[in-house]
Order: structure tokens, then C-alpha cells, then sequence
């Protein structure tokens, strides 16, 4: 996704500049040109050297260095930015930016480029909520900048309030997403579901299963990093949310029934990759169940199949964990729900399956095709899958 795509950072004068640093080491990690330029009092709070070391590539702070073949350094970076994210910045950027004002290197970059502009800005809770901060945003939001919001927590000043800098993956998935937008997938919607539901026997025991959310949260990301519109519909997991996705939180088999109908309505495509609860409780205590006899008995009743239930003219990606005869299994599953693909999965197979970050799994369309994948990282795997669902949109 990042490979070889330029990504100028801007760092201006904030406290939080330090974690300027490990944004550009994860961009790097994933292959992006990082080109930083930074105000001079950014450099008070991080030394060129720690970004330069980092990126391997030189760093920019002054307007106008000594070689006379830099001065126009904020116009090359400008038309090689594939994108142009500033991270801190500061209340003073977004007034300076907002009134059109460039004095300062970041500020210059983005009056000189056509590439998006992605915001992140980090400051003290009272200099955000400020109106004046308010509507210098506001502005910017009209003119097409992306703003990565600050979040909520402990500040430099010892208080607690909304300011600090948006976690580094928000950022880097807020990049993704914006370099997606040209993707394969734009302009199209896609309804992901993941984790494991859970059905309460009492209010603090429930019948449930060891999926992490990692293959669906992987499928939300890869999607949205193509351009599409994702819902990402999940059980309890212990991931964060990606940027960019509107993630829809569910428990029970019935609540991700009921969010997955009303989100398909205007759906493409609908990947149910969540690992659903097949049985429930008949009944559920109101209090906790007491340990007052060696052996409790349940009845159990089966939950909605919401794959096979769901109406609507979209395309339909299923999910089978099977333990033996993964092939048969999978095509058996794929007729009864009318899929037009289905991704079978052997859990007995090392490295594959719950909790872990790779898979070996086999794609097996409506037609018959079936393409069996060597182990590959969740997301590489999310990769195939959504090749599949591009490949059957274009057939429709």
C-alpha cells in the first residue's frame, strides 16, 4: 500500500513532536518515501538527526539553506508529495493555514502541492476547543484537509482533557486511506464482520469461541485501503479500531444479525468473516449462577444463520473453519447459504486459524474454482479474498 509512495511530514513545535518519530519509522517499515521538514521549534523538542536516521533521507528546516539549489526545496516536495501530513500541528499552523499565511516550511509545502493534506493536531485541551481553533479547522475541513482528531487523555500541563496527538496507527491508517481513495474498490460499500460472539448464560459467564477478530479487522483494513466504504461489524476483541472504518460493536449472534440487516441495505458486498455462536442458551439468569451443585445442565437452543438469512442483492463472502474434509465441508456450506465465494480455513493446520497472524485458507467460488493459498499473513489473505470479491463486481 505505502511502497514507494512519497509522504512528506511536516513537524511543528509541539511536546508531542518526539512521536513524530515513530510515525516515520512505521511508514518507512511499510515501504513509503518519508521526507521530513520541520519548523525550528520543532527541532527543540527532536533533532533532525533521530528523523534523518530513521528515514535514511535528509531532513528539512530551513527555508532557505546555503546551497542555492534548495531554496525552492518547498516546491519539489510539493509535486513529489503523494501525500502531505503535518504531525503535531500546532493551534499556530492551523491559524497560519487557514489565513493563508507561509511562513515556516510545513506551511510553504502545502501551499505548494496538490496532494491531500492530512492534519493531526496536538495541543492543550483549552487551545482546541477554543472557537478560534474551532473554526480555523472548520475552514480547513471546507477546503478538503483531512484532520486526524486529537484524543482524550493526559496533557503536558498535568491536566486531562482532548489534545494529545492521535495514536500513530490512526494516522498511518488515516494515510492509507486517503492514498486509497483511487483504489479499486472507490466508491463502492462493503459490510465486514469479525470476532466471536458471545451468549450469556448469566451475567458473567457466556458461550463463545477463541476468535481473535484479526481476519475481519484485517479484511476492513485492506478494504478500506482499496477505497471502499467499510462497516465493520464486531464482537469483543482486544484490537484497536481501524481509521477510517465505522466500526458498528455487537455481543450476541441476534445483535450482529440485526446490525448486519440494517447495514446491508445499500451494501456492494457482505463478508462474514466473524466466527458466529451455533448455539445459545434457552434461557439466561438474571443473577449469577451460584456454584452450589457439582454439575450444571443447559439447554441449548441454535442462533440465527445470518449469512443464510440476510436478504438483499449484494455479493456474499462466507467463512468455514473446519476440521476435516475442508473442501467438501466448505462447497456444502457454500450451496445451502448461496455464496459466491467461500473461504475455508483448516484449524487443525499449525499457524492457522484463531489467535494467531497468518492463515492457510482456500478460496472456492460459486463456479467451482477452487485455489488453494499457501500460509500468509492475515492481511495478504485479505488481499486475495477482496481480489475475488473486485473480480466477481466486475461480472455484475
Amino acid at each position: 500500500m505505502l511502497t514507494d509512495k512519497t509522504i512528506v511530514l511536516g513537524i511543528t513545535g509541539s511536546i508531542a513532536a518526539y512521536k513524530a518519530a515513530d510515525i516515520a519509522s512505521q511508514l518507512t517499515k511499510e515501504g513509503a518515501r518519508v521526507e521530513v521538514v520541520m519548523t525550528e521549534a520543532a527541532t527543540w523538542f527532536i533533532a533532525p538527526l533521530t528523523l534523518s536516521s530513521i528515514t535514511g533521507r535528509g531532513v528539512v528546516t530551513d527555508m532557505f539553506e546555503p546551497d542555492s539549489q534548495r531554496t525552492i526545496e518547498h516546491v519539489a516536495l510539493g509535486e513529489a508529495a503523494d501525500v502531505v501530513v503535518i504531525a503535531p500541528a500546532t493551534a499556530s499552523l492551523i491559524a497560519k493555514l487557514a489565513a493563508g499565511i507561509a511562513d515556516e516550511m510545513p506551511a510553504l509545502i502545502v501551499l505548494a502541492t496538490k496532494a491531500p493534506i492530512i492534519l493531526a493536531p496536538a495541543m492543550h485541551a483549552n487551545m482546541y476547543e477554543n472557537s478560534i481553533t474551532q473554526e480555523n479547522l472548520a475552514k480547513l475541513k471546507a477546503r478538503g484537509f483531512v484532520i486526524v482528531e486529537p484524543e482524550y487523555g493526559r496533557l503536558a500541563s498535568g491536566g486531562v482533557g482532548r489534545g494529545r496527538l492521535a495514536d500513530t496507527d490512526k494516522i498511518v491508517g488515516t494515510i492509507k486511506q486517503v492514498l486509497g481513495r483511487r483504489g479499486d474498490l472507490a466508491g463502492k460499500k462493503l459490510v465486514v464482520t469479525a470476532g466471536g460472539t458471545q451468549e450469556p448464560i448469566d451475567p458473567v459467564r457466556h458461550i463463545g469461541n477463541p476468535s481473535s477478530g484479526k481476519m475481519g479487522y484485517a479484511i476492513a483494513e485492506a478494504a478500506r485501503d482499496r477505497g471502499a466504504e467499510v462497516k465493520l461489524i464486531t464482537a469483543p476483541t482486544s484490537l484497536p479500531q481501524p481509521a477510517g472504518v465505522e466500526v458498528i460493536p455487537v455481543k450476541t449472534t441476534l445483535e450482529m444479525q440485526k446490525a448486519v440487516t440494517k447495514a446491508v441495505a445499500k451494501a456492494d458486498a457482505l463478508i462474514m468473516a466473524a466466527a458466529v455462536t451455533d448455539y445459545q442458551p434457552k434461557t439466561t439468569a438474571k443473577e449469577k449462577i451460584k456454584k452450589d451443585t457439582p454439575e450444571l445442565k443447559l439447554e441449548l437452543v441454535r442462533t440465527p444463520d445470518i449469512l443464510a438469512e440476510v436478504k438483499g442483492d449484494f455479493i456474499r463472502v462466507g467463512f468455514a473453519a473446519e476440521s476435516n474434509d475442508i473442501v467438501a465441508n466448505a462447497k456444502k456450506k457454500l450451496e445451502k447459504k448461496k455464496l459466491d465465494m467461500i473461504v475455508a480455513n483448516d484449524i487443525t493446520a499449525a499457524d492457522s486459524g484463531f489467535g494467531v497472524d497468518t492463515n492457510k485458507v482456500i478460496l472456492i467460488d460459486k463456479k467451482g474454482k477452487v485455489e488453494k493459498l499457501p500460509l500468509m499473513s492475515k492481511r495478504e489473505v485479505a488481499d486475495r479474498i477482496l481480489d475475488g470479491v473486485v473480480g466477481m463486481m466486475g461480472k455484475r
